[in-house]
């Protein structure tokens, strides 16, 4: 059994800062990419921020420049450094990872239970 527990969320004033974090638990032979997404009322979840094995970056351009992702690989956690929040960055931020449960068994993916970000005055 896998889980993914997201902590870090909560309630921020419009510029302030967040961390994110995610830890992969369980049977766990490799992790892939590790990653954040995010979800508002009424629309789609969309993409925040990826993060290879290797440490390659891919980010959603409504937060470069402002959010940055991190991974521990010997913790199997990923971060989400996030600064200068907007409103428009209120929503439930899930965790991702793309992983291997045994060396032979396809990778997939797993997904946190999420974490609600609130950016208001």
């Amino acid at each position: 059994q896998v889980q993914l527990v997201e902590s870090g969320g909560g309630l921020v004033q419009p510029g302030g800062s967040l961390r994110l974090s995610c830890a992969a638990s369980g049977r766990i032979f490799s992790i892939n990419s590790m990653g954040w997404y995010r979800q508002s009322p009424g629309k789609e979840r969309e993409l925040v921020a990826t993060i290879t094995s290797d440490g390659g970056t891919n980010y959603a351009d409504s937060v470069k420049g402002r959010f940055t992702i991190s991974r521990d690989n010997a913790k199997n956690t990923v971060y989400l450094q996030m600064n200068s929040l907007k409103p428009e960055d209120t929503a439930v931020y899930y965790c991702n990872a793309d992983l291997r449960v045994l060396a032979f068994v396809r990778a997939r993916a797993y997904w946190g239970q999420g974490t609600q970000v609130t950016v208001s005055s």
